[in-house]
């Protein structure tokens, strides 16, 4: 696998792992609550989001410049 192809593939990753945290944390509240989670659930949230565009942009930019 090459590097390209690898950070692209942690980038999903990385996006579904936020993102999925989040939404745990969004459709289970109380459990949230209960453990303390809700703030670090925002800070995932916003973090997804950033994953997300970050990784739009790898692919339709940066990656089209990279040989490898």
């Amino acid at each position: 696998m090459s590097l390209k192809g690898f950070h692209i593939l942690f980038i999903v990753l990385a996006f579904l792992c936020t993102a999925g945290f989040w939404a745990w944390t969004f459709v289970d509240k109380e459990a949230a609550r209960n453990l303390g989670a809700q703030p670090i659930g925002a800070i995932s949230g916003v973090l997804a989001m950033f994953l997300f565009v970050y990784g739009a942009w790898f692919i339709i930019k940066k990656a089209k410049t990279i040989i490898i």
